[in-house]
């Protein structure tokens, strides 16, 4: 069985095939989903958390994106303290800091996440963040503000073994995506050669990068199989180990029942 650690079941993307979808994943082998709650600033959240309120393997987060920071206001920053107490709600995110984009003043996606960072830390929900360009100053806010007890996971890790290393000497889990399968991610198959797979967890970020033989196309959690296989191959271990490990991994991170 495997777990899509984090995927974007949104309407909006899949419109009437959201059901057929998600029936693929089971199909698939998927026994979780991590819907993720952090678009649109707060209804991202609302809708994620709907979804994990229809089916029971579905699970869900709720943050502000980094591209939204300057749309957090209080009253905003306050309906994700809200989401938190949800018995489905299993991680604070996806938070963090996109210097690629630069969707939002750097000075605001650093405010907001310092302060949703000691939320999660503060309430001992686990945080998901996303990185992107900004490996070195996540690291500082990660040692000044500190993290939850229950840990956190960097979603998306494309970066190499250095930076795999300083997230992994935080105790931090690194989450694989589909890149993993593209030509041009050496760096990243360097990095998933050396990383505990203890410390490993595996997603779509669906409907983005979808992996190969799919790229190109809308993502899907049934596509998170071809990232366990590749991550197969770079470790020489049976496919059915890597199934095995990332999803106690996930099931251990995120606490889901039954899995």
């Amino acid at each position: 069985m495997y777990i899509d650690a984090h995927c974007h079941l949104e309407k909006e993307t899949y419109g009437d095939e959201l059901e057929a979808v998600i029936e693929r994943a089971g199909q698939a082998g998927l026994s979780h989903l991590i819907a993720v709650g952090a678009s649109r600033v707060c209804a991202g959240a609302a809708e994620a958390q709907a979804l994990a309120e229809r089916y029971a393997h579905i699970y869900f987060t709720a943050g502000i994106h980094p591209h939204e920071a300057q749309h957090a206001s209080a009253e905003e920053i306050a309906k994700i303290r809200g989401f938190l107490d949800h018995p489905k709600l299993v991680a604070l995110g996806e938070i963090g800091l996109d210097f690629f984009y630069d969707n939002s003043p750097r000075d605001e996606q650093r405010s907001v996440f310092k302060e949703l960072l000691a939320m999660s830390r503060d309430t001992n929900v686990p945080a998901m963040f996303h990185i992107r360009d900004a490996h070195p100053e996540t690291l500082a806010i990660i040692d000044e503000v500190g993290l939850p007890e229950r840990g956190a996971v960097v979603h998306c890790f494309t970066a190499g073994p250095a930076e795999a290393q300083e997230y992994l000497k935080r105790g931090v889990y690194l989450s694989i995506p589909g890149v993993v399968t593209f030509k041009k991610a050496e760096e990243l198959r360097q990095a998933v050669a050396q990383i505990p797979l203890e410390r490993m967890l595996i997603e779509t970020d669906c409907p983005y990068l979808a992996p190969v033989p799919y790229r190109g196309q809308r993502n899907e959690p049934a596509y998170v199989v071809k990232t366990a296989e590749k991550i197969a191959e770079i470790r020489n271990l049976p496919l059915e180990e890597v199934a095995r490990a990332t999803s106690q991994n996930a099931s251990a991170f995120y606490r889901l029942d039954g899995a």
